[in-house]
């Protein structure tokens, strides 16, 4: 009981920092920044859409993407990765039913070596709207989104407003996921709780900090910091792309901005455990650089945070009345689960479910922690990191990459 109870303060005193101290990263009030007003005038924009076998996601993102209330030119290039399922078609259609904003559909090519799937494609559909340009300045901004985010008709309006308004190079949101069947509501608000403590916004905003990421589904990007840093081929690899083009803005000393967004959702369904466990376990041991020890210490570092905490509380409480050893596993086992518990709060509030759920947030972090020891085995199993069903396996990092990521 005694090595418990030390263990216990322990992890205690660790929520009490993370909460007090890490970039209040559990706080989900990181809203776009607030400007004085609108631009001078609004500047162009290209937006780029990755997308492999979206057909049926299509009709319900695609015509909110092309119907946005922007007052500058928005031009959107879909590139269909080689899907088989019509997605290519079905954006055309779509254009065509939709008219106004200009809508380009890319046929991709054959992924060339040492480039992530999803990371290519985002290069071709740079690639054509500089071919479109003639050569010219072309867009000021362009905006990587995914074929999955429905957008609200006012969204890009505010990115932009932002971005010129407070000197951003890079704005990005995240997305509400989906969250409509018993596992989604389990499993997705914590995801976003556990990259939010992964990265704290606020320190990914403030320039002074080393802290660097973005949300893969909506990053708005000035053109000018995207050639300062060299384009997509310094990150031609990058299973987490997101992350990956975060930190190559931030290096070039780009200011960057990343938060939540209300206007922004994910209709991608996960239905089943499998198709969760599926969403973490291709990008875990990815976020760990395929490193042995960073896996031995990300999961230690989960046991000892979120597991301690409640089975000291549980153990402390059954023993209580033999010793000191006891009391103090008690207390600060229930200390520690009482701020892991309401550190969660606000995420469960913003996707609007019951704060009962808090006090399980322990057990969804076991459950992390096998899927990240799961993406492991599958590394070494040679099973690879995917972008979409049907897309080729990556080779797990010893020979180059061969297929695609995203979040």
């Amino acid at each position: 009981m005694l090595a418990l109870s030390i263990a216990s303060a322990a992890a205690a005193l660790a929520w009490a920092y993370l909460v007090a101290g890490h970039g209040r990263y559990w706080r989900t009030g990181q809203r776009l920044p607030r400007v004085a007003g609108d631009p001078g005038r609004w500047p162009a924009v290209v937006a780029v859409v990755p997308a492999r076998n979206e057909a049926d996601l299509l009709p319900a993102t695609l015509p909110g993407l092309l119907g946005q209330d922007y007052p500058g030119a928005l031009t959107v290039v879909l590139v269909d990765d080689r899907s088989r399922d019509g997605t290519a078609a079905v954006a055309a259609r779509l254009g065509r039913q939709r008219g106004g904003r200009a809508l380009r559909v890319v046929t991709g090519a054959p992924l060339p070596p040492g480039w992530a799937g999803k990371v290519w494609a985002m290069a071709q559909g740079l690639a054509a709207a500089d071919r479109a340009d003639g050569g010219e300045a072309g867009p000021r901004y362009v905006l990587f989104t995914d074929a999955d985010i429905a957008w609200a008709p006012g969204a890009l309006r505010a990115l932009v407003r932002a971005a010129e308004g407070d000197d951003r190079d890079l704005v990005s949101q995240m997305a509400l996921l989906r969250a409509a069947t018993g596992w989604e509501r389990v499993v997705v608000p914590a995801f976003v709780y556990f990259f939010a403590q992964l990265y704290p916004f606020r320190r990914v905003n403030d320039p002074r900090s080393r802290t660097a990421a973005a949300a893969g589904g909506c990053m708005l990007v000035r053109r000018e910091a995207l050639r300062r840093a060299g384009g997509l081929a310094p990150v031609r690899g990058a299973l987490i792309d997101d992350v990956a083009l975060g930190r190559l803005v931030k290096r070039q000393r780009g200011r960057c901005w990343l938060g939540l967004s209300a206007q922004l959702v994910s209709v991608r369904p996960y239905p089943r455990l499998a198709d969760l466990w599926q969403m973490v376990a291709r990008s875990a041991y990815v976020q760990l650089r395929y490193s042995p020890a960073l896996l031995l210490a990300a999961v230690a570092g989960l046991l000892f945070g979120y597991a301690v905490p409640p089975a000291a509380a549980i153990a402390g409480l059954a023993a209580l009345g033999t010793g000191s050893a006891a009391a103090v596993a008690a207390g600060a086992g229930l200390a520690g689960w009482a701020l892991m518990s309401l550190s969660y709060l606000p995420m469960l509030r913003l996707y609007r479910l019951s704060p009962l759920r808090a006090p399980a947030l322990p057990l969804i972090a076991l459950l992390y922690a096998a899927m990240t020891v799961d993406s492991a085995r599958r590394h070494h199993a040679g099973r690879g990191t995917q972008w979409r069903e049907g897309a080729a396996s990556v080779d797990d990092g010893r020979d180059g990459q061969r297929g695609a990521s995203g979040r």
